[in-house]
């Protein structure tokens, strides 16, 4: 797992494919559901990491911060506001997902079809 960014993954739901993260607290892993809090079908990961500023996670659409430890947010237009948390165990050297409300799927995001270009004019760093 990346010191300085996020690892994506897919999990299942009752309401279908989602997508979470993984990222290093100062306690160990933390899990989140991939999602920022400002608007929900904002991804903080796109697919290459999210990137990670002294301790946050940083939403490159709107500047919004996330506390990697607690996942709630410090700054921009979700001030406040805390990212859905998943639960997963650390132990033995590997990272398990015991959340009874997400199932693992895969490692990655979720497919989606490459003509679709309805999210492409998000901005990167």
């Amino acid at each position: 797992m990346p010191a300085d960014s996020t690892f994506l993954f897919t999990v299942e739901t009752d309401d279908g494919e989602d997508e979470a993260v993984l990222t290093r607290a100062e306690d160990g892993v933390e899990g989140y559901v991939n999602r920022c809090m400002h608007f929900t079908h904002i991804r903080i990961d796109k697919g290459s990491g999210a990137p990670v500023r002294n301790g946050e996670l940083v939403c490159a659409n709107h500047g919004a911060m996330f506390e990697q430890d607690t996942g709630v947010c410090t700054f921009g237009p979700c001030e406040g506001a805390q990212l859905d948390r998943i639960d997963i165990d650390v132990r033995d050297g590997g990272v398990y997902l015991v959340d009874d409300d997400y199932a693992f799927v895969r490692t990655g995001g979720i497919e989606s079809d490459p003509a679709d270009l309805g999210s492409t004019s998000n901005v990167e760093f």
